[in-house]
């Protein structure tokens, strides 16, 4: 058959490798600013401590970090893979040049909105999902023109049989778009202010569904996809089983949806929920492992080039780190190591082996390999790259280990008692100030890192100033000619099913959704999950303020509201949440980690002035803390003019408000506003301090009025259930 010339868009995919280069140097560089604040709190206090720059604080940095790096850097290093790869797989040009061009612009605005927006505040808070829902809809538009240009180019491919490469391509693809819809239904009450639809138990149970499944669907079958394609490229050698990466793929998509329970182990969620999530996790390792073993084994043959080849260098480190990483989630899913690390820098240890090894290696080969490729010349120094690889390694192991001494003192500093049974480290402080050096560990880890991508770089930039700059590169390929529907005689049926996409993707579709209905439908129907407490009533107007507040500077990033059924916890923070007292909770706020104590049962044990000056200079009441300042909270004014339309929308989301409480709202705002005010004029030292000054209506006061609320409607020991 005589064979069609067309020519692969190589544009395309350099757009992608620089946008990719560019918001890793960013998410990194935001990172180690946020590593270093623990070591040094006051770093980026450059107008003085009592003029703290709000967007510089450590709670809107730190989801500018996650963003930054998981959706720019690793986003666009998953786009360039995917572009160049599709291309080849299929023998076609992707199905449309301004789809393409639309898709890489649009995903580069996407990521700006989010680099302005987070820094402001402007955040819904759940985790990975922190964009309001403007951003929300123009990711999903965005994610449309994507999917309709990798579909086309599948449609009209010139390859019969899909690659295992598209296949992940494929999940990816579908997964991402039923997650990020279903996690970010929200309901809008302002042009940059929502209320997810979800509230308490079924929300947390919703987002982690959602962020589990984030690192499964956007930070790991993507870059398997790119695993499949690149390795055995660069090591010149066939995949080591085809039989294993179809057992591999779907027992992994099946498996992974179901497994995001295994964040809220011991928590609020029912009990049956937890321990599906556990089951499926722990299963979960087989797939992950059977991957990993396809990817070594395919450099049966060729270790000899790891030597030399500084890319296969980066890509056996990163599916080690996949190995690495995929064994410890199944075990942490494990209750009793879920009780040790909860909570504890081990996570965040154990987080940054997927994204630093695993995504951020893979990545860096990718991109090494790809210049010699787009430029059509050798890469500029394969000694600085060799260079950046040890620079990379050393600084994940500085990173890691570090964060898993610093998870097991922290998880054993928390639970130690004394014979009398009162806690050995009663000051949550002292667990702090113990782990300070891991941290600072941690930051140099964070700086070698660092240093070697721009090492990366400057070698790209060298690369492509020597290179060639066609952007287009002439292929042929005979056309596809029809055959039947039915199996062809010695066709096995995955094979089969390669050629049928419309069918493989239904497929796909169908085994992902399995486990989000089986455990998400009953906890949203089934109203005896989620038992309710009588004397659990909505948020006042100023309490409801405070809590946006609260929000707004990422006070969940560092505190939980969520105690666990613990000796030591209840010992330490009061008595264990319960589901029924999150009703009204639009988000939850459970938090991930605990670098400050837990708050669910602050209310009531400090008075107003502790939380005054706690929040205007931490270290006032609480020497040696590392949490920033918020001396912005005095000067600024609370904006009360969404009040109304805020509780309208959650009158719609079934919190109960009456007509009065909305009509009334700002009136019972500034009397207990009034209140409070009062309350810290007591204090000779507020007075001093302070004179005069009318701050009834400063945002502090609301957000003293929330912290006072929170777990104080319910009895230690509470029998209120009906």
């Amino acid at each position: 058959m005589e064979k069609e010339q067309f020519y692969y868009d190589n544009k395309i995919v350099k757009m992608f490798l620089w946008a990719t280069i560019l918001w890793g140097v960013v998410g990194m560089l935001v990172g180690l600013l946020v590593a270093l604040l623990f070591v040094f709190p006051g770093l980026l206090e450059f107008a003085g401590a009592d003029n703290a720059i709000s967007w510089l604080s450590f709670g809107r940095l730190r989801p500018l970090h996650t963003n930054a790096v998981i959706f720019a850097f690793v986003g666009n290093g998953i786009f360039l893979g995917v572009y160049y790869s599709t291309q080849r797989l299929l023998k076609a040009r992707m199905f449309n040049d301004v789809l393409s061009r639309i898709h890489f612009w649009g995903w580069q605005a996407i990521i700006v909105a989010a680099a302005i927006t987070l820094p402001l505040g402007l955040t819904s808070s759940k985790e990975y999902a922190e964009l309001e829902w403007p951003i929300d809809i123009a990711v999903v538009l965005i994610w449309v023109v994507f999917g309709i240009n990798l579909i086309g180019t599948i449609l009209k491919r010139r390859q019969r049989h899909i690659y295992v490469a598209i296949w992940f391509y494929i999940a990816t693809l579908v997964t991402i778009a039923v997650l990020y819809i279903f996690n970010n239904l929200e309901m809008p009450v302002s042009a940059f202010k929502s209320y997810s639809v979800y509230s308490g138990v079924q929300d947390a149970l919703v987002q982690w569904w959602y962020g589990h499944n984030a690192v499964a669907f956007f930070l790991t079958t993507p870059i398997l996809g790119l695993m499949y394609y690149f390795v055995p490229k660069v090591a010149n050698r066939p995949v080591y089983s085809y039989r294993l990466s179809i057992i591999h793929f779907w027992t992994l998509i099946f498996l992974y949806i179901w497994a995001g329970p295994h964040h809220l182990l011991y928590t609020a969620l029912p009990e049956w929920a937890q321990n599906l999530g556990t089951v499926f996790s722990v299963m979960l390792i087989f797939p992950s492992w059977g991957g990993m073993i396809n990817g070594l084994l395919t450099l049966r043959g060729a270790w000899d080039k790891v030597r030399e080849n500084p890319v296969l260098k980066f890509f056996v480190v990163a599916i080690t780190g996949y190995g690495m990483a995929t064994f410890e989630g199944p075990m942490l899913s494990f209750k009793n190591l879920n009780a040790i690390g909860h909570y504890t820098d081990w996570i965040v240890g154990h987080v940054h082996i997927g994204a630093l090894a695993w995504n951020g290696f893979m990545i860096a080969g990718i991109v090494y390999w790809l210049a010699e490729k787009l430029w059509k010349t050798p890469l500029y120094s394969r000694k600085l790259a060799n260079t950046h690889f040890w620079l990379g390694t050393l600084g994940i192991l500085f990173y890691a280990i570090p964060l898993y001494v610093a998870g097991f003192t922290q998880a054993f500093m928390w639970k130690q008692f004394n014979p009398d049974g009162t806690l050995v480290y009663g000051n949550f402080l002292e667990t702090v100030t113990q782990v300070i050096p891991m941290y600072a560990m941690r930051a140099i880890g964070g700086t070698l890192y660092l240093t070697g991508f721009i090492l990366l770089a400057i070698n790209v930039i060298k690369t492509a100033k020597a290179g060639s700059t066609v952007e287009d590169e002439l292929a042929e390929a005979a056309p596809l000619k029809k055959i039947s529907g039915q199996r062809v005689a010695g066709e096995g049926f995955h094979t089969w099913l390669e050629r049928k996409t419309v069918l493989f993707t239904i497929l796909t579709t169908v085994a992902i959704l399995i486990g989000g209905l089986v455990e998400i439908v009953p906890l949203i129907l089934v109203k005896s999950n989620i038992p309710t407490i009588e004397s659990v009533k909505p948020y006042t107007p100023l309490e409801l303020e405070g809590r946006d507040i609260y929000i707004r500077e990422g006070c969940n990033n560092c505190h939980s509201q969520m105690i666990r059924p613990f000796r030591s916890e209840v010992e330490r923070y009061g008595e264990y949440s319960k589901a029924g007292e999150y009703v009204y909770d639009f988000p939850f706020l459970w938090g991930s980690r605990r670098t400050g104590p837990d708050v669910h049962r602050v209310g009531g044990k400090y008075n107003d002035n502790w939380h005054f000056n706690h929040m205007m200079d931490p270290r006032s009441t609480s020497p040696g803390s590392i949490m920033p300042r918020y001396s912005w909270l005095l000067k600024n004014d609370m904006n009360a003019s969404n009040l109304e339309s805020k509780m309208k929308g959650l009158v719609t989301l079934g919190v109960p408000y009456t007509a009065e409480d909305i009509s009334g709202a700002k009136q019972a705002l500034l009397a207990q506003a009034k209140e409070i005010e009062g309350n810290l004029r007591q204090d000779p030292e507020f007075v001093k301090n302070y004179g005069s000054s009318n701050i009834q209506n400063k945002e502090i006061v609301a957000l003293i009025a929330y912290l006072q609320r929170l777990g104080t409607d319910i009895k230690a020991n509470t029998t209120a259930l009906k």
